[in-house]
Order: structure tokens, then C-alpha cells, then sequence
């Protein structure tokens, strides 16, 4: 089939590159590691044409840090409330050494936190492509390093926060007393359960109250040192949890889709379980359709491609 665009999914440590047919499918995809922190000799410029190479000349939309500060050209960010026809007009451009050009797709800010988005905004595109009845009243949690909860109003992203749940846990376990010496961990559910209850119980105090009960429990015997780590992934899973209630992110009358694959997402629906929430897994090529929506309303594709 004729390629009709080319998407670029362009973040600190990775390239994703994905090639689509007149449909909107994923005819073939690319990945590298020239993130913006890894870019080969030649900076920007060689990993794009590395990502592109032999493919036809057809429009190029990259969303991500390569739209960031420290990226290839900064794009502003919107502010909230945001729609996808809002982000597909306003769009950057920039032309490549070799004559192409690459229409960027802006960030999010939302002023109330304030809180920032990069490249999480195509996903919610594609989430919202996937199951358009989300966007009348819905919630979005995209896990990672830095957790999103992103909330959906009449087709529009009203609002987010942002809950440095993945980056915690890290300098916990990196740098903390909590994981000195810790031996490799032995994937224990029961303790991965134990810390969610815990976060779950520890009631206005949150669960910096009882971080340091991982300590004391191995310490009593009753944590092996090698289930530390599976502890403090349910505690903290489990606090970002009970923030999300208290704050009204998540409620049992506002549907939550969960953004994200893999053993970390396993992770969030058996902590939501024990919580009582309701999530459900969105498809795991929510970027890639992300691009797509945008592209189509942005009029990159034609609209016999985007129908």
C-alpha cells in the first residue's frame, strides 16, 4: 500500500518510527536508541535520517522531547483545556538538512498545578480515538517514571497531575537507607500486596508515614531483604492510589483507562483491585494511533486516509 505518513515518537532515551499505509495502519516500525540524551554524531539531524532512511517522502509528526526545551526546536505548550483539533493546529515546523519537513507536535501545561505533559498528550489522542466515550467523562492514568492522571471532559483534556511515583521508587531503593545491600529481589506478590494495604490504610498521614516501615519489618524479620523492593513498589503504587482518590482523580462514576503495557501496568490493576477501582487497559498502540489522529486533523493525510 503507498505510505501516506511517517510518525516519530521521539523521547529522552528512545526513537520509535513508524511507517503507515493510506488507512491509517502501522506498515512498518523502527526503533532506536537516539534519544534526545543519546543522539549520534551528527545530533538530530543523522538519528532522523537514520529513522527515515528509504522511506518515501511523505509528511513527517513527531511528538515527545524532541519537541522540548533541550530538543530538536521547542514547541510551546498548550494550556488546558486542550482538544486533539486544538494540538493538530498548532503544530512547529521545521525543515530537515535533507529537505524534509517535521511538524512537531506541542506539550500540555496545565496552569491551575501547574503541571506539564510531553508526549504523553498523543497518547491520550490515541486513547481517545480508540474509545471516543472516554472523552465525555472520563480518567486517563499513564504509568511511568512520572505517573499521569489525566482527566476528560466533552472530548478535552481539562486537567492532569503528575505523580513522580517510578522516580521515587528508584531513588529509594538507589539511595536511601531502605535499599542498601538489598539482594536481588524475588518478585514476591505478598509482599507487593502487603505495601499496597499499607498505603492503602495509612489514612491522612499518606505513606511517607510508613516508608520507613520496610526498613523496620526486614529488620524484625518479618520482610526477607529480598522482598524490600516489591514492598516499597506496592506501598508507592499504592499511595499514588490513595492520592488519586482523595483528590477526585479517580471515582466509582468516572471511568478509568489505564494507558500502557507491561509488567508495571500488571502491577497498577492488581494495587487498583485491593483499592475497589475499576480500570481497564487501553490498547498498547495508543502512540502510534496518537500520531495518526493528529495527522488527520491537521489535514497531513488526506481525508479519504483518515476516514
Amino acid at each position: 500500500m503507498t505510505t501516506s505518513l511517517i510518525g516519530l515518537d521521539w523521547g529522552s532515551t528512545h526513537l520509535r518510527a513508524y511507517r503507515y499505509d493510506a488507512q491509517g495502519e502501522v506498515e512498518e516500525k523502527r526503533a532506536f536508541a537516539h534519544g534526545i540524551r543519546r543522539l549520534p554524531e551528527g545530533g538530530f539531524a543523522e538519528a532522523f535520517a537514520q529513522a527515515v532512511q528509504h522511506w518515501p517522502d511523505v509528511p513527517v509528526l513527531a511528538c515527545g522531547m524532541v519537541g522540548s526545551r533541550n530538543g530538536w526546536r521547542e514547541v510551546p505548550y498548550l494550556d488546558t483545556p486542550t482538544s486533539v483539533d486544538r494540538l493538530a493546529g498548532a503544530l512547529a515546523r521545521l525543515e530537515t538538512p535533507g529537505g524534509r519537513r517535521v511538524h512537531l507536535v506541542p506539550g500540555l501545561r496545565d496552569p491551575q498545578r501547574p503541571d506539564v505533559m510531553r508526549g504523553e498528550e498523543t497518547q491520550v489522542a490515541g486513547a481517545l480515538a480508540a474509545t471516543p466515550s472516554i472523552g465525555q467523562r472520563g480518567c486517563l492514568l499513564l504509568p511511568g517514571t512520572h505517573s499521569k492522571w489525566v482527566s476528560l471532559r466533552d472530548g478535552a483534556v481539562t486537567g492532569f497531575a503528575t505523580v513522580m511515583t517510578g522516580e521515587l521508587y528508584g531513588v529509594l531503593l538507589q539511595h536511601s537507607i531502605l535499599g542498601a545491600q538489598l539482594p536481588e529481589s524475588g518478585d514476591d506478590e505478598q509482599a507487593f500486596h502487603g505495601g499496597v494495604v499499607c498505603a492503602r490504610d495509612s489514612g491522612a498521614a499518606g505513606a511517607l508515614s510508613r516508608v520507613f516501615s520496610a526498613r523496620a519489618l526486614m529488620l524484625d524479620g518479618v520482610l526477607p531483604p529480598s522482598s524490600v523492593a516489591d514492598y516499597l513498589s506496592g506501598l508507592l503504587i499504592g499511595d499514588e492510589l490513595r492520592i488519586a482518590l482523595a483528590a477526585g482523580w479517580a471515582d466509582p462514576l468516572t471511568p478509568t483507562r489505564m494507558v500502557g503495557e507491561g509488567a508495571l501496568c500488571e502491577r497498577y490493576l492488581k494495587a487498583a483491585a485491593i483499592f475497589g477501582i475499576d480500570i481497564d487497559a487501553a490498547p498498547d498502540n495508543t502512540t502510534a494511533l496518537g500520531l495518526w489522529r493528529i495527522a488527520a486533523a491537521a489535514g497531513l493525510v488526506s481525508p479519504l486516509a483518515a476516514a
